[in-house]
């Protein structure tokens, strides 16, 4: 397989591992909810432009499909997400979006007609929610940390919202992935901003030029770009290869929480970060076997 590939999944998983702490940097001075909208816009605009540079065009409608795609996979992961992080190291917060594919297993029954949760799906839950029960473990025996607990809970509500959109995604049809990526970034930031206008007055704001930079990044590299690799890659080396980047987003973040935020990593957070990977890997490798994808339909998804 082509070197380049590599280069793009890598990429890939960098930037989405390393949101996590930009986010950090973002709610030091930031609200989460004007984090989650400075994201979203800046995302939107960076997608609204790299469309216009590849002369993508949408064909218009299903904004009520686009308004609650939005909602479950930015307007809420978006706010989710930094409120947690306001709690939780980067590591933690990384490994608990790793659940994602988890939480797609237990609620494609729900969404798709006629899928159906897998024994191997069933196992690679149970084995997740393992992982889970590990990286809490000191938390829960010692009956403390609630707020840590709390920001847990936000960041995995959030998990389960981005899944529920991923599967939701399957029914917007005839429209190019940048195009449907652009249009649920502009709904999401409609959304979000009225909230932010409610519940915390731009008036109110005092950024500074790092929290200022991290949204920044957070929407053109994380929310914007990233997407562009991401389509780029399934295009040429199809879904299976682009999903092992689900391997990766959590490895990077607890790296460059080590590494960055000088984290100290306990043992209770490598073996969760094994075990969750371990679990997507056996999740991913049968549906992988399940799933063959036809490159005559995925070029023509793709043009």
């Amino acid at each position: 397989m082509a070197l380049r590939n590599y280069l793009f999944l890598f990429g890939i998983g960098l930037i989405w591992g390393s949101q996590f702490i930009f986010q950090q940097i973002a709610v030091a001075d930031l609200s989460p909810v004007w984090v989650g909208a400075g994201r979203s816009l800046t995302g939107f605009l960076t997608l609204l432009l790299t469309c216009k540079l590849l002369g993508i065009t949408g064909h218009g409608g299903q904004w009520l499909k686009y308004s609650l795609i939005g909602l479950l996979e930015a307007t809420i992961p978006f706010v989710m997400v930094a409120w947690g992080q306001q709690y939780l190291d980067t590591a933690i917060a990384a490994i608990l979006m790793g659940t994602v594919p988890f939480f797609t297993v237990i609620m494609a029954p729900l969404i798709i007609k006629g899928a159906r949760i897998t024994t191997v799906g069933l196992s690679s839950v149970i084995l997740g929610l393992c992982g889970l029960l590990v990286l809490f473990y000191p938390d829960l025996k010692s009956g403390g940390m609630q707020a840590s607990l709390m920001g847990a809970a936000a960041i995995i509500f959030a998990a389960i919202c981005f899944a529920l959109a991923l599967l939701l995604l399957k029914n917007v049809t005839k429209e190019h992935p940048l195009i449907v990526a652009r249009n649920v970034l502009g709904v999401a930031t409609v959304q979000i901003l009225v909230v932010a206008m409610i519940i915390s007055p731009i008036t109110q704001l005092q950024p500074t030029t790092s929290s200022i930079s991290a949204v920044i990044y957070l929407g053109v590299m994380c929310a914007g770009f990233v997407y562009f690799l991401y389509m780029t890659l399934i295009k040429n080396a199809g879904p299976v290869f682009a999903s092992f980047s689900n391997y990766l987003v959590p490895m990077v973040g607890v790296l460059l929480g080590a590494t960055f935020n000088n984290e100290a990593l306990t043992i209770y957070t490598w073996v969760a970060l094994v075990i969750i990977l371990l679990a997507v890997a056996f999740n991913q490798t049968f549906e992988a076997r399940k799933n063959k994808i036809d490159p005559k339909q995925l070029k023509a998804i793709m043009s």
